[in-house]
């Protein structure tokens, strides 16, 4: 059954059977609420493969993936607010600025107004900044805890600066009540489930892609950087290369995930893009099993599930509960979730084993061992008296 699952029929028969569940099953069983809300919790699930990508096959602990879900959320969310304040309210400027600013849309927006500058952007900006810094970090050969500590500071600095806008981005607020996207109505139930399946239809082309990079010669450099890096680079390799090549990846996917996010959610705010965010991220793919392909959108979707229901029943303990959750899951089972297939099979076979040992083979025989030649029987013992009467 698991050659059949590693085949290219088995692949093929597995994403089937999932644009089958998240396309056909998921809209004809759940409510369009419920359908909304996993539309949100498919956009963690597409950072997540790029996380289980960079942290889990290039050991790049990525603590700040919340700035390109960032860039590329509030890059749609401008297209989205201009695009509203040009249809609805015909001034062309968005209803914040006239509230907190001067009234006027500031040069830097302008662009975001035409729908193929948006899209372009969604996945060109957050691609951009992670190759800049992935060149200034790896190229400096800064790994482990300190990559750890500058991208999660990467991201505080994110949500100050935008916080500190309040005329341009919302402030704190962040940005809201859209009405369109691309000119289709969000109030329209028909759109809303366009909007679900764009997402579902992203997630498996996301799942598409880390899979064949998986299973590349680049996936191959990746897990040798991840763990012989210096044999890498003496084998010709740039290590610095390849792993800002798999950040960019990952930003990107970021990138499109946050713009899925602001039509689906209807909100963008720092709260959903700084270092708790962030955190969340990364708890999910570790949960779910950082170095396999589905564990990583196991864990998001488990993570994402369980804090909805869970905060609203609990608030004030769901943090803990999430913190105790990765603790546990970290110390006591490293690979995730996924892992517990291969646990479930290990304590089976020693089990089996320990019944072996101890009830024995009862229907075997037991025979005695062979009788040890006497010494004066062997040519080298028989000569000895000879040489000796000489």
């Amino acid at each position: 059954m698991s050659t059949f699952l590693q085949s290219r029929w088995g692949v093929l028969a597995g994403f089937a059977v999932g644009a089958l569940l998240l396309l056909v099953a998921a809209p004809a069983a759940l409510s369009a609420f419920n359908l909304a809300l996993l539309g949100k919790f498919i956009c963690f699930a597409i950072v997540a493969v790029g996380i289980g990508l960079a942290w889990g096959r290039g050991g790049m602990l990525t603590l700040g993936q919340g700035v390109f879900f960032g860039l590329g959320a509030y890059i749609m969310a401008m297209h989205l607010k201009l695009a509203d304040a040009s249809l609805f309210g015909g001034t062309g400027v968005p209803d914040f600025m006239s509230l907190y600013g001067s009234g006027e849309v500031p040069g830097w927006w302008e662009p975001f107004r035409s729908p193929v500058v948006t899209l372009a952007a969604v996945v060109l900006v957050p691609g951009l900044v992670a190759l800049l810094l992935g060149l200034a970090v790896f190229k400096r050969r800064v790994k482990g805890a300190y990559f750890a500590i500058l991208s999660q500071a990467l991201a505080a600095a994110f949500a100050v600066f935008l916080i500190g806008q309040q005329a341009t981005t919302g402030g704190s607020n962040g940005l809201s009540g859209f009405r369109s996207f691309f000119g289709f109505d969000l109030k329209d139930p028909a759109n809303k489930l366009m909007l679900y399946s764009i997402a579902a239809v992203v997630l498996l082309l996301a799942l598409a892609a880390a899979r064949q990079l998986m299973h590349s010669r680049f996936g191959e450099l990746l897990v040798a950087v991840r763990d012989q890096e210096e044999r890498v680079r003496f084998l010709g390799y740039d290590p610095a290369t390849i792993k800002t090549v798999t950040y960019v990846i990952a930003a990107v996917m970021a990138g499109i995930a946050g713009a899925l996010f602001v039509p689906i959610v209807g909100i963008i705010s720092p709260a959903d893009v700084g270092v708790i965010p962030s955190i969340a991220f990364l708890i999910g793919v570790a949960i779910g099993g950082r170095a396999t392909l589905l564990g990583p959108i196991l864990g998001a979707l488990s993570v994402a599930i369980a804090q909805t229901s869970l905060a609203s029943t609990f608030p004030s303990f769901w943090v803990y509960f999430q913190g105790l959750l990765f603790v546990l899951v970290i110390g006591f089972m490293p690979g995730g979730l996924a892992s517990l297939p291969h646990i479930a099979a290990r304590l089976k076979q020693r089990g089996a084993g320990q019944r072996k040992i101890g009830q024995g083979s009862p229907g075997r025989r037991r025979t005695a061992p062979a009788p040890v030649p006497a010494a004066a029987s062997t040519p080298a013992a028989s000569t000895i008296p000879e040489e000796a009467s000489r």
